[in-house]
């Protein structure tokens, strides 16, 4: 699954992101669905780095700098400051690419 197709199935008709992700990328598909509350929700019930890096993005999403501040500091990350559909490309960017089952591009033969 890439940025775009998450991002895609997020704006789709379903009511619930796919199967197979984790509470970060169910955070961002809600947070890209719309639903701040429901993805806080995830975010906050993930206890890895990952769940922190999203928490602090969606604090930063709402203007609690403060506050995303210092989930950013527990994500072992640096605060960012660009813009938010950015930051939100590269967190699912990179969460996404860690993913086992991404099927990768084959070189040619």
């Amino acid at each position: 699954m890439t940025t775009t197709q998450l991002r895609q199935s997020a704006v789709s008709s379903a009511a619930e992101p796919p199967p197979g992700l984790d509470r970060a990328l169910r955070a961002l598909w809600f947070d890209a669905r719309g639903d701040w509350a429901r993805a806080h929700q995830e975010a906050q019930e993930d206890p890895t780095r990952d769940g922190s890096w999203v928490h602090a993005y969606l604090h930063r999403r709402e203007g609690d700098t403060g506050n995303a501040g210092y989930w950013y500091a527990r994500a072992g990350r640096p605060a960012a400051d660009g813009p938010l559909e950015r930051e939100w490309d590269e967190i699912a960017g990179e969460l996404l690419g860690r993913r086992k089952d991404v099927r990768r591009p084959r070189s040619p033969s």
